[in-house]
C-alpha cells in the first residue's frame, strides 16, 4: 500500500520552472532514494510534498488523502516527518529543549526511546545546538522528527558534511526505520550509501524523472552509478528506465 504518491508535479519558483511532471511513490515500510545532481530538483520535490512550495499542477496523496493544497502543519499532522537540508536545529536551545519543541503525535517514539536510539544525545542533552558536531546535529534533527511519530520520514541530504564513519552510523539508523515499519523518502548525494539501504531508486535530471526502479538493480550497474553526476534523460531512458 502506498503511503505517499506524487503524480505529475509541476513546480515553479517565480518564473523558474523546476519540476516537470515528477512522479514518485513510497510504499509501507519502504525506503526510496531520490537521487540526482545538484539542481536536479530533489529538494524542490520534498518541499512540494510537504506543502512548503506548492506545485502549480499535479497531485500529492498521503495516506489516501489529497494533500496537494494543504499547508505544512496539516501535512505534518498526518504523520509526515521532514528533516530539511542543513538540519535546522535551534542553536541556542539545549538538545533536550530542541527535542521538546515538536508537538508530537502519540505513538511509540518517546524521549526515552529516542535517547536509547541516540545515546550520544542523552550524553549531550544539556549542550546547546551550536555546540554539537555536524553528526550530532543530524542525529538531533532525525530524533526531533521521530518524536512526531511519523508514518513516513522525508530526509534531505542527511550525510552532507559528515565524516564517513558518522555517515555509516546515520545510514544504519535510517535503515532501522524500515524495520520499525516506517517509510522513508531519502534525498542523498552519496549515491552508493543510499542505494545500499534503499528498496527503490528514483533519479531526477533537470526536474524530470530519468530513472525509477529497483535500487539493487541500479546499484549493480556501475556505469549508471558513475554517470549519475552527469545524468541526462536521453541516456537514462535506455535499458528499462521510466521517463516522465
Amino acid at each position: 500500500m502506498s503511503v505517499l504518491v506524487a503524480e505529475g508535479l509541476q513546480t515553479w519558483y517565480g518564473k523558474s520552472h523546476i519540476l516537470h511532471g515528477v512522479s514518485v511513490a513510497v510504499n509501507d515500510g519502504e525506503i526510496v532514494a531520490l537521487l540526482g545532481r545538484n539542481g536536479a530538483g530533489k529538494t524542490t520535490t520534498l518541499r512540494s510534498l510537504v506543502g512548503l512550495t506548492r506545485p502549480r499542477e499535479g497531485r500529492v496523496t498521503i495516506g489516501g488523502r489529497d494533500t496537494t493544497s494543504w499547508p505544512p502543519y496539516m501535512i505534518a499532522a498526518l504523520g509526515v516527518g521532514y528533516v530539511p537540508e542543513g538540519r535546522r536545529v535551534f542553536a541556542n536551545l539545549s538538545v533536550e529543549e530542541n527535542l521538546l519543541v515538536p508537538n508530537g503525535r502519540t505513538g511509540p517514539w518517546t524521549l526515552d526511546r529516542v535517547y536509547g536510539l541516540f545515546p550520544r544525545l542523552r550524553e549531550r542533552r544539556r549542550s546547546r545546538g551550536r555546540q554539537l558536531s555536524g553528526g550530532e546535529q543530524e542525529m538531533l534533527a532525525i530524533a526531533r522528527a521521530l518524536l512526531l511519530n511519523p508514518h513516513i520520514l522525508l530526509l534531505d541530504e542527511p550525510s552532507q558534511g559528515l565524516a564517513p564513519l558518522i555517515v555509516r552510523e546515520v545510514f544504519a539508523i535510517v535503515s532501522g526505520m524500515r524495520r520499525e515499519g516506517m517509510s522513508v523518502l531519502l534525498v542523498e548525494q552519496n549515491v552508493r550509501a543510499a542505494v545500499e539501504i534503499a528498496d527503490v531508486a528514483c533519479v531526477l535530471d533537470d526536474g524530470r524523472v530519468a530513472f525509477s526502479g529497483s535500487a539493487r538493480d541500479f546499484a549493480g550497474d556501475d556505469e549508471r552509478v558513475r554517470k549519475l553526476a552527469g545524468a541526462s534523460s536521453a541516456d537514462w531512458g535506455k535499458g528499462g528506465s521510466s521517463e516522465n
